[in-house]
């Protein structure tokens, strides 16, 4: 909600009303076309502002809540949450359309189908179904993982396949951390070596997932966690390595997750024989696979030692990998297959061995109706997973590419491949703002959160997004006609619009045009850099051009630039509702608009990990008092063991 106002509001960048147009359609057609409950906000007597404000808070609340309430954790608030940001993301245009937004949809979804659904009287319990959800989440961890290693070589980037990525990555990357400078000192074998092993966590590794042997899971588990903690340290990419982190944890099992929690589990199940030989026949396996892996990343990339040093080169051609990509294709759509059949069989015996009529037909039709819904959901996600490779996307059969036309606008399903190609190769591209009062003395206009100032350090502003800062790292990389809200942003500095001001500096004694805005702007574009060792500051930069011509209002230029792009709006001023609900929006939006919006994440989660260390707290001392010393006590008798039903578990005896 923080920067609602600046981003879509009536005087934001890219006022979200614009989206919502009236056309003459019915509400139903409306929703069919764009899937937003901000198609209600005036029958509530809001605006498209305010019904942002108000889904942004409805969000957060049903989150905190859900999060400290275990019995709000229903597939009813996960549809909920699911909906909501679903609404905002229809309006947010280019400011969120990122990979991440998509994936959060997406997992938002699944969330809905692997989360309880809290029925009174325990009536939804046996949920035999559960292992088919969480296979989805898995797959979608394999899509990810797979489609984000895929696509570093499809594209055909000089510096992936040289390996040399990573002695570029560091310093380009949008929002780098203090960290980021550090490991941009490491030498150019330890890079290189560094990209190899981002081929194998994101290609070979993911196959692992689908494996029957456990270790093999808890070894891709770790490595790419390992991936994703390396990821945090380095960049500021918001909530996308956290979330990746999260998808993670279907490949455990609950053994595994108890020995994570130091939960102990007493296990008297004892070993046959045969079961023995399976295990070390598992073992044998499992190294088996760890020293093909090893064997096969030495020989497909010249790992050997020279001098002290790792030395590494690609052993392969481009055409060669698109003929293994070729080939592996269709095996992995029939892999997915069996694996989801697989746990389709084994848990409709689970539903065939419950005791009782009823509760056997009702978790069979369970079973049924989520069986359906997996099967949907894994056919609907061929269609952009085979994006990477074109004779696997054109084989598909038709009606599954209907299938997910009809879905597309609901992101159930999303094509991925992050950091496709490196830019800013030889220096990172940087556009700075200048304004001035009198036309000749300018003053740097110096934003939150993106490298301007030379000796200021990154920071750490993870999981928030900077969604302005973030856009001027991709309106650097070319002209700004190819960032037409670019001028909008000019127009409003030029006004002195105060929510856009606080998208630049919430502090606006930083702001150099805070007292009255500028008379004139004009962007420039410089070429940033690390420091070297021994060089005083964070960055050195140097002027590369000009990025946008000094500009007034009533510029023509900037009035042209406006009018081209659809973007010059009248500026009229709205009287506010005196109603309720819309005071109440402009009450939480006066008391958080000058809050730095990391500090309003960074609140909101300690205060949860301080409300759950409190509760596990009370229960242990809970559990503690109802547990006291043996000592001069007598043993308590053994507790009856009920009579047990027949079931396929426990067969009947015969008399």
């Amino acid at each position: 909600m923080v920067d609602l106002a600046g981003l879509y509001g009536n005087e934001g960048l890219l006022p979200a009303r614009w989206m919502l147009r009236p056309s003459g359609k019915g509400l139903w057609e409306q929703l069919r076309d764009t899937p937003t409950l901000l198609w209600l906000g005036p029958r509530l007597g809001l605006d498209t502002q305010q019904g942002m404000e108000l889904l942004a808070l409805a969000g957060t609340a049903v989150s905190l809540l859900a999060a400290l309430s275990p019995v709000l954790r229903g597939c009813g608030v996960y549809l909920i949450l699911w909906v909501t940001y679903l609404s905002l993301y229809q309006v947010g245009q280019v400011f969120l359309y990122f990979q991440w937004d998509s994936l959060l949809l997406e997992v938002g979804f699944l969330s809905v189908l692997v989360a309880p659904v809290n029925l009174p009287l325990g009536f939804w319990r046996g949920r035999f179904h559960d292992n088919i959800m969480l296979w989805l989440v898995r797959w979608l961890l394999f899509r990810l993982m797979f489609a984000s290693g895929v696509v570093k070589l499809t594209s055909r980037c000089p510096t992936w396949w040289g390996l040399t990525a990573l002695t570029y990555h560091y310093e380009t990357q949008c929002i780098p951390t203090p960290l980021a400078w550090f490991a941009h000192q490491l030498p150019v074998w330890w890079q290189k070596l560094s990209v190899v092993g981002t081929f194998v966590i994101e290609i070979p590794v993911p196959f692992l997932f689908f494996s029957p042997i456990r270790r093999h899971r808890l070894s891709a588990f770790y490595l790419q966690v390992f991936l994703q903690g390396l990821i945090i340290l380095s960049g500021n990419y918001n909530f996308f390595n956290l979330l990746t982190i999260t998808l993670c944890f279907s490949l455990l099992d609950d053994e595994h997750i108890d020995f994570l929690l130091c939960r102990h589990r007493k296990n008297n199940v004892k070993q046959s024989a045969v079961w023995t030989w399976c295990s070390w026949l598992g073992v044998c396996v499992e190294f088996g696979v760890y020293v093909l892996l090893l064997y096969w990343t030495i020989i497909c990339f010249n790992l050997h030692w020279d001098g002290g040093e790792v030395s590494s080169k690609t052993g392969f051609t481009f055409h060669q990998f698109n003929a293994f990509l070729k080939q592996v294709m269709v095996p992995i759509i029939w892999m997915g297959v069996l694996s989801l059949t697989w746990e389709v069989v084994t848990s409709m015996f689970k539903c065939a061995c419950v005791r009782g009529v009823c509760l056997r037909l009702w978790t069979t039709l369970q079973w049924g109706l989520f069986s359906a819904a997996a099967a949907s959901i894994f056919t609907i996600s061929l269609v952009p997973f085979t994006f990477v490779e074109v004779h696997a996307s054109s084989s598909l059969w038709p009606g599954v590419r209907r299938l997910y036309e009809m879905t597309e606008r609901l992101h159930v399903a999303n094509s991925y491949g992050l950091f496709r190609r490196m830019t800013g190769v030889g220096g990172r591209p940087e556009v700075i703002v200048e304004g001035s009062v009198d036309g000749r003395s300018w003053a740097e206009i110096e934003f939150m959160y993106k490298p301007g100032n030379v000796s200021a350090a990154p920071a750490f502003v993870a999981p928030h997004q900077p969604r302005l800062d973030w856009q001027l790292w991709f309106a650097a990389l070319g002209p700004h006609s190819q960032s037409p809200w670019f001028s909008s942003l000019l127009q409003r500095l030029l006004q002195g619009k105060p929510d856009v001001i606080r998208l630049v500096q919430t502090d606006t004694s930083r702001y150099p045009f805070s007292s009255a805005p500028p008379a004139y702007l004009r962007a420039r574009r410089y070429k940033y850099r690390f420091t070297g060792p021994q060089e005083d500051g964070w960055w050195r930069r140097t002027y590369v051009e000009e990025f946008y011509p000094v500009v007034q209002l009533g510029d023509p230029f900037l009035e042209k630039m406006l009018s081209q792009f659809g973007l010059k709006d009248k500026d009229v001023k709205r009287r506010g509702s005196e109603a309720a609900l819309p005071w109440f929006l402009r009450l939480v939006r006066e008391r958080v608009c000058d809050v730095p919006p990391p500090l309003v994440l960074s609140s909101l989660f300690f205060m949860l990990v301080g409300v759950c260390v409190l509760k596990q707290l009370t229960y242990t001392g809970a559990k503690d008092g109802e547990n006291p010393s043996k000592q001069g006590t007598s043993p308590a008798p053994p507790p009856k063991r009920e009579k047990e039903e027949p079931s396929c578990a426990t067969p009947r005896k015969r008399k």
